[in-house]
């Protein structure tokens, strides 16, 4: 359902009725057609099970963000934001939802770090990790650039993009919101997305 109420929006269908929806009924950005595809390269999750946001993902609709546990500011509001959001949905469009944490500094995020980290947040949300050069090649895939490369081959962390990605059943990323996106609108977004 979201693909296709985001397909309309994008298309730039008009408004036949006051129920239809619109790119300007959204708190977040709706991607131009075509929207992002999603990489479907494989990393890890923090049980150590192989993880890849278009094969194990099986909700409607997830919302992915790149960041790193030792971040200051932004990963630990865009967090709270996300988890409180989820707290405004009801079950049904709850169940229809996962929040996914991909690391940008697998060196110290290991797996139990991230699994820490996330609990603080909901114990529902899922950590990911990998090398960095798949973990960069699936975020360029949905326009999230992990900072400044270094001459070591590393990134520079603390540059990291600061949006939280929405990625539908068929594996595309037709929307995202910007690091001061509230609880409120985002949970507003996700209900539209589901039931719009």
């Amino acid at each position: 359902m979201a693909a296709v109420v985001l397909a309309a929006l994008a298309g730039g269908l008009s408004a036949c009725s006051s129920d239809d929806v619109q790119a300007s009924d959204f708190h977040g950005n709706v991607v131009p057609p075509p929207p992002f595809k999603v990489d479907g390269t494989m990393l890890e999750d923090t049980d150590g099970t192989p993880f890849s946001l278009t094969g194990s993902t099986d909700k409607r609709l997830t919302l992915v963000f790149f960041g790193y546990t030792n971040c200051p500011d932004i990963c630990p509001a865009v967090m709270a934001n996300l988890a409180s959001a989820m707290t405004r949905l009801d079950e049904a469009d709850r169940d229809q939802v996962e929040v996914v944490f991909v690391t940008t500094d697998p060196e110290r995020d290991t797996p139990e770090v991230l699994r820490s980290y996330l609990d603080r947040y909901d114990k529902s949300f899922v950590g990911v990790t990998g090398s960095l050069p798949d973990i960069a090649k699936v975020g360029l895939s949905i326009g999230v650039g992990l900072g400044t490369k270094l001459p070591s081959g590393g990134y520079e962390v603390d540059a990291h993009t600061t949006q939280t990605t929405a990625i539908d059943a068929d594996d595309e990323a037709p929307m995202f919101w910007g690091q001061q996106t509230s609880s409120a609108d985002f949970a507003s977004d996700i209900h539209l997305l589901l039931n719009g």
